[in-house]
């Protein structure tokens, strides 16, 4: 026992020296859970380093995988030019197929059906290339759409509404309320994603294309549910072009119900003259004011959607699985700006008119800024479809599938009944004495 005591001390002095070289402490600080105990160190720290710096990129880890800016100007110039093929197409398509089939298909055909198929194709050739996604930083769908909402507003004139033949605002409201609310139900029992609703609501109740920019600006709706809807629009409206009219005739319809049911159905501006057109110049003069009252009610549609969402269906979840009340601050602060700047332009613009009435003239200054105004928005909204169809992808449309085009089949139907209904009650029944 003795030898082995020895032995043992002597052992321990042995080992004492070694005791000073323990400061492995230091490596600590390297634990970012800020953890004391130098036994834990070796293992851990090294694992959850190499988590951390994979999660988080250096920052010249992550300046060294963007794109250069000149990526971005690249894109910008893209973006241009194909706006420009796009108004090239609109306004010379007509001519260029005049004596055709498709000739007078052409006029009615508006220029974002040739910004998303055009962006499409783009999108197609530039991802082929490795270039999409270089260029994606001047894609800025949602810039370009709410600066030509805030334009849009200057060519909506409050006094078209005010100055509107009463059953022409009635059916308007009546129109919007019924068809809205239809559409806004129907997609819900189907299962239609809330912000995919509001469009095909808005769209197929107020003004179409229009109406689904300035929706899907306020519910934050995503750009391919905008193209969805779009495409929806074009192709139900082309064939109601020639099947209104015809409708018209075989039940024998007055000018102004005629008008009142084509102004009030189709949701495009362009088709709504072309219908016109086709049905007689006494027609078309009723269709025009119909579609400009629904036109002028987009504002309130938007300002609506906005409180609604923000309220309603994207309110945060509060304690104990209960809503939570949201202030004053909260709806401003996810309130879309955009919609006062309409707001604010188009009563500017309306106050200037009746201020100025040969200013608001053909050929005064007013009407010549709000013209060069609404050409600057076209511009915007060719913008916006282009980089819609650039930054389009397939994935989004299979999970929405087909069952928003059952929606607007299903949208329309009603629109046509109670379309005519309103129209034959407002321009026929009730105020058709006063009109003939």
């Amino acid at each position: 026992m003795a030898g082995r005591d020895g032995g043992g001390a002597a052992r321990a002095a042995s080992v004492e020296p070694v005791e000073p070289v323990e400061p492995i402490e230091p490596v600590e600080p390297i634990d970012p859970a800020g953890s004391a105990g130098a036994g834990r160190s070796e293992a851990p720290v090294p694992a959850t380093a190499e988590v951390a710096v994979r999660g988080t990129p250096s920052p010249a880890s992550a300046a060294a995988s963007a794109p250069a800016p000149g990526w971005g100007a690249a894109g910008l110039v893209v973006v241009v030019a194909l706006a420009l093929l796009v108004d090239l197409l609109a306004s010379r398509m007509p001519e260029w197929t005049a004596g055709t089939w498709f000739g007078p298909i052409a006029k009615s055909v508006e220029f974002p059906v040739y910004a998303i198929l055009i962006g499409f194709a783009a999108n197609a050739l530039l991802s082929a290339l490795g270039l999409r996604d270089r260029m994606a930083a001047a894609f800025r769908t949602e810039f370009f759409i709410k600066t030509g909402l805030v334009l849009l507003g200057a060519t909506v004139n409050v006094n078209v509404i005010l100055g509107a033949a009463a059953p022409a605002l009635l059916q308007g409201v009546l129109m919007i309320t019924t068809v809205f609310l239809f559409t806004w139900w129907f997609a819900g029992v189907l299962g239609v994603d809330d912000h995919l609703r509001a469009l095909l609501a808005s769209a197929l109740s107020v003004c179409g294309v229009s109406a689904a920019v300035a929706a899907a600006g306020a519910v934050h709706a995503k750009k391919e549910q905008l193209a969805y809807t779009a495409g929806l629009v074009i192709v139900f409206a082309l064939p109601s072009i020639f099947l209104l009219p015809w409708l018209a005739g075989l039940l024998g319809l007055s000018a102004p119900v005629a008008g009142a049911w084509i102004g009030g159905n189709i949701d495009t501006t362009a088709a709504v003259t072309a219908a016109g057109a086709v049905a007689g110049d006494d027609v078309l003069d009723y269709a025009a004011i119909v579609k400009m009252t629904q036109n002028a009610m987009i504002g309130f549609v938007a300002v609506a959607l906005s409180l609604w969402f923000t309220l309603r269906i994207e309110r945060p979840a509060g304690g104990a699985g209960r809503a939570a009340r949201v202030g004053a601050a909260e709806i401003w602060q996810r309130f879309p700006k955009f919609v006062l700047g309409f707001i604010v332009a188009s009563v500017l613009v309306s106050v200037l008119a009746a201020a100025f009435p040969l200013a608001a003239a053909d050929g005064g200054w007013l009407a010549t800024g709000v013209d060069s105004a609404k050409s600057l928005q076209t511009l915007l909204f060719t913008l916006a479809f282009v980089s819609i169809g650039l930054e389009f992808k397939v994935g989004a449309l299979r999970e929405a599938g087909l069952t928003p085009v059952l929606v607007f089949f299903a949208g329309t139907v009603v629109n046509l009944v109670v379309g005519l209904l309103y129209a034959q009650a407002l321009f026929g029944w009730i105020f058709g004495p006063m009109l003939q």
